[in-house]
């Protein structure tokens, strides 16, 4: 008996942008109440914010977030795990980061307008990269009923 949870290799490309966009959604929205708490200097840091968060797209996310999507479909299982979206290595990034950004605003290190910035800075490449993994995801389905026809 298979207690694998499979899925296609298409399908997974949408989980994992189901993943991204939640995770940049989190960011987005912490980093937006946090902003709203102290809104002094309000447009200076939406400014900030987003040249930061599209610099890091485009500098950094576009090869993580290619580097995934070609791993996904070159997946030798035809079902991979439905938890295969993310390496090893990435799984662990990923919860360090996570760890980092509660001890932060846990602890009261950096203060929430300054974890605002940086929540809003970190969420736009994450949501870009997600949108990336939609539209990607989609293509494939198109490549693929071309090729029924």
């Amino acid at each position: 008996m298979n207690l694998k949870p499979g899925i296609s290799r298409r399908y997974l490309v949408f989980i994992a942008a189901i993943v991204w966009i939640f995770a940049g959604g989190m960011l987005l929205t912490k980093g937006a109440i946090f902003l709203l708490e102290d809104s002094q200097n309000l447009i200076l840091k939406l400014i900030f914010s987003t040249a930061g968060g599209v610099l890091f797209y485009w500098f950094l996310f576009t090869k993580i977030s290619e580097k995934h999507i070609r791993r996904i479909f070159h997946l030798k299982s035809e079902h991979p795990c439905l938890f295969s979206f993310f390496s090893v290595k990435s799984y662990l990034m990923m919860s360090l980061m996570i760890l980092l950004g509660i001890i932060l605003r846990k602890t009261g290190i950096i203060s929430h307008p300054v974890l605002a910035v940086i929540y809003l800075t970190m969420g736009i490449p994450l949501t870009l990269s997600a949108i990336k993994f939609f539209v990607r995801g989609m293509k494939q389905f198109e490549n693929e009923s071309d090729l029924k026809v």
